[in-house]
Formats: structure tokens, C-alpha cells, sequence
């Protein structure tokens, strides 16, 4: 047997396993887990911010914008 037919051997046999490894491959779909109410709708008194209404979605858009803010740097230290 030839340097050329023992080097094609290998290389087809890893061919042939690319190609059996994509045919096994399952579908990556979503989940099926759906939220059933609104984020702003409410939550356990626990773990609400205090001047923060339930059901009230401008409390929760401004609760949300106040607790982003002081997340930021450039607010936090006062930089331009």
C-alpha cells in the first residue's frame, strides 16, 4: 500500500464521522415556559422596593430606570 492510500484512510474515516456526528444532532428549540403575568403585575412584599406600587407599570418603568441608574458607572462617580 502506498504513503498516499494509508494517508486517505484516516482522513476518510474522519470524514465519515463529521458526517455521522451532524446527522445525530437534535433540534435546539425554545422553551416551552411562558411567563403568566406581566413583570410589573407584582411580586412577594419581600422583594419590592418600597415606593413601588403593584400593577402599577409607570411605577415599575420608573423603579426600574432609578435601580439602572445608580447601577451605571459614569453616575456613580460623577464623571462626564
Amino acid at each position: 500500500m502506498s504513503a498516499r492510500m494509508r494517508a486517505f484512510w484516516p482522513v476518510l474515516g474522519l470524514a465519515v464521522c463529521a458526517l455521522l456526528a451532524a446527522c445525530g444532532e437534535k433540534p435546539q428549540t425554545v422553551s416551552h415556559h411562558k411567563a403568566d403575568a406581566p413583570a410589573y403585575s407584582g411580586a412577594q412584599a419581600v422583594f419590592t422596593a418600597g415606593d413601588w406600587k403593584a400593577g402599577d407599570a409607570a411605577a415599575w418603568e420608573a423603579q426600574m430606570k432609578t435601580r439602572t441608574q445608580t447601577q451605571n458607572e459614569y453616575v456613580r462617580i460623577g464623571s462626564h
